[in-house]
């Protein structure tokens, strides 16, 4: 390969990338505003359930488990007045999730030992937020039912009741339970996927569709040096993306950085550059932008969105499309990224997954340059 040749491409590709001020421009913006957009948007936290409470007892114990609830930041009490009519009709307009009702005789119940009863109604529309709120109101009334018998039980001059198991959950690595720690990484994964087999995917197509194939057809030109010098052109832009994203994580979202910031450059580089040469053979085999751009959007975006394990656990898929995402290389990255995030994991954990990104990236760039050997030999 020469050196000269490779960085003629090379300079080029950059003059064709900085005189199109617009593409740069949304090269650059595309990730922020996406990651931005994703990050505020895109949440598993299951927070503020719009609640509407029917208290059919009016007691200082009914309003106690009231404010349980209220003073808790999983439930918002949007109508503290309701019955079963307004509840029916507000889970209907999708404002009211939960309808509490609480008993006519709760107060006496209690008092007496006997079993007081809470109904719980949930809008069960979306399965997963209904049975996490569901989780999170069993366990509030079964802490206040714990506390009342404690409290009873010290009335009568009966010591506290010792459990005979002393539960203590510890949460390591991300102990506020907050999904945002969770989803930003992954979502500079699929944002890197999708930017760089969208731009590398035109780069060849357009090289046909404009006609000056015909002229690096004419040259000494080898397929290696022209997809090298394309290729490193788009390196450095997505390289750029990868900063922008990393300082939005840290910045804006105050994502927790334990990890070593070159290992996570070196996997953000590997990644980058098998993305590339994706985009690069797609763009090689389909001479049409159109197409080429269709088609990267189809094999980079969905699979890294759906397949990598970023939204939806793979653990609960089915057996078939489990092993069809052993071959999506976002599964092996986002991995690397909650890694160095959240636990700080060095190469000694997460050498398979950099093993797996060699092996991708070496695949595809190996089959680019057979691709683009015979349109230049």
């Amino acid at each position: 390969m020469s050196w000269r040749r490779f960085v003629a491409i090379f300079h080029k590709e950059g003059r064709h990338i900085v005189r199109d001020p617009l593409s740069l421009a949304m090269a650059l913006a595309i990730p922020l505003l996406l990651l931005i957009l994703f990050g505020y948007a895109l949440t598993l936290d299951v927070d503020r359930i719009p609640t509407a409470v029917y208290d059919m007892d009016h007691t200082q114990q009914s309003r106690e488990l009231v404010d349980r609830f209220g003073g808790s930041r999983y439930f918002q009490i949007v109508q503290p007045r309701a019955n079963y009519a307004s509840i029916d009709d507000g889970i209907n307009r999708s404002s009211v999730l939960l309808g509490l009702v609480i008993e006519k005789d709760f107060a006496k119940k209690l008092a007496a030992g006997e079993e007081a009863r809470v109904q719980a109604l949930l809008d069960g529309s979306d399965s997963n937020t209904a049975s996490i709120a569901s989780g999170y109101v069993e366990a509030l009334v079964l802490g206040y039912a714990a506390e009342v018998r404690e409290r009873a039980m010290l009335r009568k001059g009966i010591s506290k009741l010792q459990m005979p198991a002393d539960t203590r959950i510890r949460v390591m690595y991300n102990s506020d339970l907050k999904s945002k720690n969770f989803i930003v990484p992954g979502l500079i994964a699929v944002i890197l996927m999708l930017i760089a087999a969208m731009l590398t995917s035109l780069c060849i197509a357009r090289e046909w569709e404009n006609g000056t194939m015909e002229q690096l057809l004419s040259t000494p030109l080898r397929p290696a040096e022209l997809l090298f010098g394309k290729l490193c052109a788009y390196f450095v832009l997505g390289m750029a993306d990868m900063v922008i994203a990393l300082i939005v994580a840290l910045g804006v979202f105050d994502v927790p950085m334990r990890g070593s910031f070159v290992l996570l450059a070196i996997s953000s580089a590997l990644f980058l550059f098998g993305a590339l040469c994706w985009g690069i053979f797609l763009s090689t085999v389909l001479r049409s932008q159109l197409l080429a751009y269709q088609i990267s959007l189809l094999t980079s975006f969905l699979p890294a969105f759906l397949l990598s394990g970023f939204i939806y656990s793979l653990g609960n898929m089915p057996w078939i499309i489990q092993q069809i995402s052993r071959i999506v290389p976002a599964r092996y990255f986002i991995a690397i990224l909650q890694g160095i995030f959240l636990k700080g994991t060095g190469m000694t954990i997460l050498w398979t997954q950099f093993l797996f990104l060699l092996i991708y990236a070496g695949v595809v760039l190996t089959l680019a340059i057979r691709k683009l050997r015979p349109k230049l030999v």
